[in-house]
């Protein structure tokens, strides 16, 4: 009996002690349940619109940051590669230069050959950059551009044939896609900045054609911050000339002692230039330290483009760009040649490529050297390249005032100018002549600053809808104006008034062109644009197919699609029975004087019920 009790009280104890920790796992297990709901539950301090809205600002700051990026790379690249060029040129023309160092090596004929290479190959620009453009993406090509203008930097440590030409030949060859990519990207990063602040529009949640003109004013600013950055490359370009070959220089009665005349009166660059400048040949290891900053800068540009530039499209919008068909991609720019608007515009962007490169080599060699010296040349183009950053931004009055307004008011300056320069001969060697020369320098940025930046701005706003058309848009721009550096190239020998004469014939038609088309625009005369064929998808994917489930794996989708063919054969089955039965019992009614059950009649029904069925399969397999 007392074994009994103590069983039973051993029993009690062992229950009250599960009972105890029992309540315990349930008090833990409530616990960490309620722990996880108030994880996983909504939070109250969590604002979906804030985050949202923070997550939207972000996204217009890396938008500005690329637009920033891409000034910076494209000036850091155009400073090394004409600083560069500028230093070859002129430590090549030098008679003694060439006789000491490369003595039967031929550098004047290399460097004919290495001018022919950069001016005439862009010609056949329009062959390949879109297809390179849509192969390799927008950024990606900034990118390999900025690279082969470093390769062109690299080969001047050898200078030799079988270096200095075929790299310039890969400079010629990109600078029709390096700039269509740029004008582009610029473009594609307005239209970003529109859709980041507008996230809340339903056509831009669901990725339709943006409303006309509702881009523009970013379109105008991002093209003004990008011009104004990049014409500040002609400055960083002098870097070179001011603090290497300045003091290696000749005085001006020793270079220009041959030359007879200046200005309108000349045929040619300078005639009867010396062929001996330096008083000194500068040391190797100090051309090789120039050469390696410049190297060290054009890898930076490298580095801007590849880290700091993000991409001009999604990834989505990327493959459907590939995929209309390289044949395609191939046609595409010559057929929006169509487009009047484009028509219309070629004498401006001829006459954009005129206008620079005569700034650059006509004026400030058959004005500026023969009067003021060689030792002047890097004052002019310094003056120049500040007047152009500084008044590109008055492109920003196109936010309140006419579009046309801009072209019209830069294409007024360099009337002007060109008029005064026809009727100008200065003597040589003519120190009192400083100013004048300065102010038409500093006028001519004003007209180009206006040009450059409002025939961009212009084309952006035009096709600013259009964002699969960009690249045709900007290739055709620079591919004229590549056309245009070759004309220049090939005018170098003609008389001074000659040059003038084609600057001003180019300028007022592009004026009258410019005016047909706005006019056009305004008579609502609709362009006549190519049609961009639909994206030719070989992989099917969820990216195509939204009501596709993307976590399904294969198995399960060839399962679901089997199963959907089996229903949809059911389906049109059943349907092609339910006709053939009512088609059959017309034709008993039809065939009652001849006999219905003949075989004859029977035969007629089940060819022409199997040629109909057959017509029912063939439509069902269309539709899938």
């Amino acid at each position: 009996m007392e074994a009994t009790i103590e069983e039973l009280v051993r029993d009690e104890d062992h229950v009250a002690v599960n009972g105890n920790m029992n309540e315990l796992l349930n008090v833990e297990q409530d616990h960490e349940q309620g722990q996880m709901e108030e994880f996983l539950g909504p939070q109250s301090e969590y604002n979906e619109e804030e985050e949202e809205r923070k997550y939207y600002r972000r996204k217009r700051l890396g938008v500005i940051k690329n637009v920033l990026a891409a000034s910076v790379g494209a000036m850091i690249v155009y400073s090394v590669y004409m600083g560069l060029l500028q230093m070859q040129l002129i430590l090549h023309y030098d008679m003694t230069y060439r006789e000491v160092k490369y003595s039967n090596l031929g550098l004047e004929d290399i460097d004919h050959k290495m001018l022919m290479g950069i001016n005439v190959t862009p010609i056949i620009g329009l062959l390949y950059t879109p297809v390179l453009i849509r192969f390799l993406g927008t950024k990606w090509m900034m990118f390999l551009g900025s690279g082969i203008y470093a390769l062109f930097v690299s080969t001047n440590y050898w200078e030799r044939y079988y270096t200095l030409v075929p790299s310039a030949v890969g400079i010629g060859l990109t600078i029709v896609p390096f700039w269509a990519s740029l004008g582009n990207y610029i473009t594609r990063m307005a239209q970003q900045y529109y859709e980041y602040v507008n996230y809340k529009e339903e056509h831009v949640q669901e990725q339709k054609k943006l409303p006309k003109g509702a881009c523009h004013s970013y379109i105008i600013v991002f093209q003004s911050i990008f011009y104004i950055i990049f014409h500040l490359s002609f400055v960083f370009a002098e870097f070179p000339m001011c603090l290497v070959l300045d003091d290696h220089l000749h005085e001006n009665d020793h270079i220009l002692h041959n030359v007879k005349s200046c200005g309108a009166t000349i045929s040619g660059v300078i005639p009867g230039f010396n062929t001996t400048v330096l008083t000194k040949l500068p040391r190797s290891m100090l051309l090789i330290q120039v050469e390696s900053a410049l190297m060290g800068f054009a890898f930076l540009a490298m580095v801007v483009f590849l880290v700091l530039c993000g991409a001009a499209y999604r990834p989505t919008e990327e493959i459907d760009l590939r995929s209309i068909g390289w044949g395609n991609i191939f046609q595409l720019p010559f057929k929006h040649l169509r487009d009047y608007r484009l028509r219309l515009l070629c004498p401006f962007f001829i006459y954009s490529g005129f206008e620079m490169l005569f700034a650059i080599s006509g004026f400030s060699l058959s004005y500026g050297v023969c009067v003021l010296g060689l030792k002047s040349l890097w004052l002019l183009i310094v003056v120049y390249g500040l007047s152009c950053s500084v008044f590109s931004s008055l492109s920003l009055c196109m936010l309140r005032l006419p579009r046309w307004l801009c072209l019209v008011s830069g294409a007024a300056v360099h009337f002007v100018l060109l008029v005064v320069l026809l009727a100008w001969s200065p003597h040589k060697n003519s120190p009192d002549h400083l100013g004048p020369l300065l102010v038409i320098s500093m006028l001519w940025g004003l007209g180009t600053a206006l040009n450059k930046t409002g025939v961009s701005t212009l084309l952006g706003m035009l096709y600013a809808e259009e964002k699969e058309r960009l690249d045709f848009v900007f290739t055709i721009y620079h591919w004229w104006q590549a056309i245009a550096i070759f004309i220049v190239y090939l005018w170098s020998n003609l008389p001074m008034r000659a040059k003038l004469s084609i600057l001003l014939a180019t300028l007022l038609l592009a004026c009258y062109c410019y005016w047909v088309m706005e006019r056009r625009l305004a008579k609502d005369v609709r362009p006549r644009l190519p049609r961009i064929p639909r994206p030719r998808h070989k992989v099917k994917g969820y990216r195509y197919l939204e009501e596709d489930n993307s976590d399904e794996s294969d198995s399960e989708k060839s399962q679901d699609d089997d199963e959907e063919d089996e229903e949809e054969k059911e389906g049109e089955d059943h349907v092609a029975g339910e006709k053939g039965a009512d088609e059959m019992e017309e034709g008993v009614q039809d065939t009652g004087g001849q006999g219905a059950d003949s075989p004859k009649a029977r035969r007629r029904w089940a060819s022409g019920h199997q040629s109909r069925q057959d017509a029912y399969m063939k439509e069902g397999e269309m539709e899938e």
